[in-house]
């Protein structure tokens, strides 16, 4: 209450109503340890309900991690480590970044899903993993249609070591919860295949304990446990009430809760001594898991020196040595490939090499080609396994992956449609907040998909996911560089890789006669140069039609114009280079022609005011590509009459 009141902004309710659930979790059953917050097999403990953080922040404070009371009362204040939701990175014990709902369900999920591929991998006769991952969440989150696709996901696949709370407070900012929701939440996990329980009343700290208690027993299905509470609890006037979801109690409230609490002091953020002494050992008698755990380790390295090593080698980071001499090179014999073809290769080519790359897509592995031949599917019956079937549910998949990133020592790849980039945008967008190493699979990256016509050819998708801060985005133009483009993703470890990829076939591009692919590591690069003396236009494109500038190029050189080509894989990738380079790739005073088969928003950057780009600003058509490309006016020789109007122009 004092410091939302502090803050003058917040939710008090949530946070006073699961006191007790807080109490109960962190005193009696979380395997934590505030010396050592990231220690490998420490339980996971995720609020999505990312509102309710001064829950979180509270506990955090009294079990004795690196959270002071000084920042208790900096809540909501500039680049303090009490956020208003729960940020990765900001606060010692926060384990992913919560807030938009739904989101935190899907990473504990995810989370799961991280435990038992690396117990199944990694554990011999010692367990090093065996942790349990819980989470609370709100009605908001359970309306979050992200939590109906990550609780399916995870009853399936029988996550018994995932245990959610689900708080039935019956209040959201609009009032009632029978206003727009009656559902049976318990039914529908149960109808997942969740184990589900419900305890009456919150403050029953016994109920509590004996849900928790079967719960961890239950170790063949994720656990569910219907939590009723009442928010606001104690507040004279606001208990019960949407006023004590997102705004301060009020300073003449929070001084009659405390009075009808009985609380002992009128005083802003007293502690009373021996409650904070009490919690304080109870974090002590949590951490001694932690020695129990060592002891485990030290008799698992001493037994398997080798997996151990690996096993360092993956937490860390750090790639396995020789990874890049497996990446396939593509030559003339290749003939035409299309560069979501040429990344099936390559996924194949490295798996053996790196096995910490898992993933999959959202059914759609035959036609995004990330199946990994030979090795079997991650499955209730075999949690090794690296092929994932994240069924149709884009947008928990994003979310799933987020939390296997978080557990460490995996690197998980996702795939579907570009055009469905859309329906997981938000696990993107908490994947670049985060900066998470995930890998993004987008095939079908334009019209040039062909006939499944306007539904299905993505637009405003490659602008909409460069303007995601820290995400990059990489469309290649051929299988070349499709493989830098995988040697780029796995590398860049500081925040998500979307990879653009084509479904028609990619004219080969000759590397003996062009550019090295490997330029794609620096964004663009100059593919070929003007011949016969400096460049009087400069074409720049990415993908497919990068053969279109190529082709334009030799046409204008036909007709004694000298153009430059360059191909631009990565925007953002160009952008962190230093300006002396990217001068010397699109030098100043020389005009500049880009074409995409996309929306021309992102590119106004790299042509700047005198220059043309040649995008689309409608929504493409049902007929064969090449059909589709001519009508809209995506051509060489389109490119060659703008060139020849810019040549013609006077300088401004």
């Amino acid at each position: 209450m004092d410091a939302v009141q502090k803050a003058d902004s917040g939710h008090p309710g949530t946070p006073m109503a699961l006191a007790p659930l807080a109490y109960v979790l962190w005193t009696q059953h979380l395997r934590y340890n505030p010396a050592d917050p990231n220690w490998l097999n420490r339980d996971r403990f995720v609020l999505s309900a990312g509102h309710a953080s001064m829950l979180l922040y509270s506990v955090l404070y009294l079990t004795g991690y690196d959270l002071t009371l000084d920042d208790l009362k900096q809540f909501r204040q500039w680049e303090s480590k009490t956020p208003g939701h729960p940020e990765l990175g900001y606060t010692p014990g926060v384990e992913t970044t919560t807030g938009p709902l739904g989101q935190g369900i899907g990473n504990a999920v995810g989370m799961a899903v991280g435990e038992s591929h690396m117990a199944a991998v990694f554990n011999r006769d010692q367990k090093i993993f065996d942790h349990n991952v819980y989470f609370i969440a709100s009605d908001g989150d359970m309306m979050e249609g992200v939590s109906h696709e990550s609780a399916s996901f995870a009853g399936h696949h029988k996550l018994g070591r995932l245990i959610g709370f689900y708080d039935d407070n019956h209040i959201t900012i609009e009032g009632d919860t029978a206003l727009t929701f009656s559902d049976d939440t318990a039914a529908r996990f149960a109808a997942y295949g969740w184990h589900t329980q419900r305890v009456a009343d919150v403050n029953d700290l016994a109920a509590l304990n004996r849900a928790i208690d079967t719960a961890k027993a239950e170790k063949s299905r994720p656990s569910l446990i219907v939590v009723r509470s009442h928010i606001g609890y104690g507040s004279p006037n606001k208990h019960d009430t949407a006023e004590a979801h997102g705004s301060a109690l009020g300073v003449e409230e929070v001084k009659l809760t405390k009075q009808a609490l009985g609380y002992p002091s009128q005083e802003p953020f007293y502690v009373a001594p021996e409650a904070l002494r009490y919690w304080r050992e109870a974090a002590k008698r949590r951490a001694k898991a932690e020695d129990e755990w060592n002891k485990v380790y030290d008799a698992y390295r001493t037994a398997n020196p080798a997996l151990e090593k690996e096993l360092q080698r993956r937490l860390r980071g750090d790639l396995p040595d020789g990874w890049e001499d497996a990446l396939p090179k593509f030559t003339a014999k290749d003939g035409n490939v299309a560069s979501r073809a040429a990344s099936g290769a390559v996924i194949n080519a490295i798996a053996q090499k790196i096995p910490e790359l898992i993933g999959g897509s959202a059914d759609l592995a035959s036609s995004t080609n990330t199946i990994i031949k030979g090795e079997p599917s991650f499955s209730a019956e075999n949690y090794a396994g690296r092929n994932f079937h994240f069924g149709i549910r884009e947008h928990g998949m994003g979310s799933i992956m987020n939390g296997m990133s978080l557990t460490g020592g995996i690197v998980p790849y996702g795939a579907t449609f570009l055009i469905f980039s859309d329906y997981m945008r938000p696990p993107i967008r908490l994947a670049c907040i985060m900066s998470r190493h995930v890998i993004y699979v987008y095939t079908h990256d334009s019209i040039g998909l062909g006939e499944d016509g306007p539904t299905h050819q993505p637009i405003e998708q490659l602008s909409a996911l460069r303007a995601i801060p820290k995400m990059t985005v990489i469309r290649p133009a051929d299988a070349s560089e499709t493989t830098e483009a995988w040697r780029v993703a796995l590398k860049h470890t500081k925040g998500p890789v979307a990879l653009a990829l084509t479904r028609q076939k990619l004219s080969f591009i000759d590397r003996a006669k062009y550019a090295s692919a490997s330029g794609l590591a620096r964004g663009a690069y100059v593919l070929a140069d003007a011949p016969g003396g400096a460049p009087q236009i400069v074409l720049i494109s990415s993908g497919s039609e990068v053969g279109l500038i190529l082709d334009a190029q030799r046409k204008l050189e036909a007709d004694g114009i000298r153009a430059r080509t360059v191909s631009m894989p990565s925007h953002e990738l160009f952008a962190r280079q230093d300006e002396s380079y990217r001068l010397s790739v699109l030098p100043k005073g020389i005009r500049r022609i880009a074409i995409e088969a996309a929306h021309p928003m992102s590119w106004y950057r790299w042509v700047g005011d005198d220059g043309v780009i040649l995008g689309l600003e409608r929504f493409g058509a049902s007929a064969p590509a090449p059909r589709i490309y001519t009508e809209l006016g995506l051509t060489a020789d389109h490119v060659v009459d703008t060139a020849k109007n810019l040549v013609r122009k006077k300088p401004v």
